[in-house]
């Protein structure tokens, strides 16, 4: 009979091990080991005046989005991808390209010649303003005659 010494597994080794495992280089991501491609965190805001869309997107520039309209489909697309410097040697590659893309179908009460967009501290605001006949009109008191 042959003993053998195992050293004892820790919950922190296991979970270095599978870290290593999962942010290997090879190790594919929707079919691809070099580009993450995912749904950013969205909210949709209604105001009396128009609709806020706000895309949760850091880490990116403003120059690294395209919102485009076609046939009342708002379509957000942001592409990012790292650029080795001079005589950098990437050793490790986990932040890999990112691109996002998100559609929404407009209703035809949008004004889709004056939406606004900007981009601050990593979130993506989106101004959707109402036509005139959707907004909300106030009460209006009628006297009974």
């Amino acid at each position: 009979m042959t003993l053998v010494v195992r050293k004892p597994k820790t919950l922190a080794g296991t979970f270095d091990q599978l870290f290593n495992e999962f942010f290997r280089d090879d190790y594919p991501v929707n079919g691809n080991s070099r580009r993450v491609l995912t749904r950013p965190a969205t909210n949709v805001v209604e105001m009396a005046e128009a609709f806020r869309i706000e895309l949760a997107l850091p880490g990116l520039d403003k120059s690294d989005f395209q919102v485009n309209i076609e046939e009342d489909v708002l379509k957000i697309t942001a592409h990012k991808s790292r650029e080795l410097q001079e005589g950098e040697n990437l050793k490790r590659h986990e932040f890999g390209d990112v691109k996002y893309e998100r559609s929404f179908q407009l209703p035809e009460t949008i004004d889709t010649e004056n939406i606004e967009a900007t981009y601050e501290n990593g979130i993506l605001h989106i101004t959707l303003p109402k036509l005139e006949e959707a907004k909300e009109k106030p009460v209006r008191k009628i006297e009974v005659a």
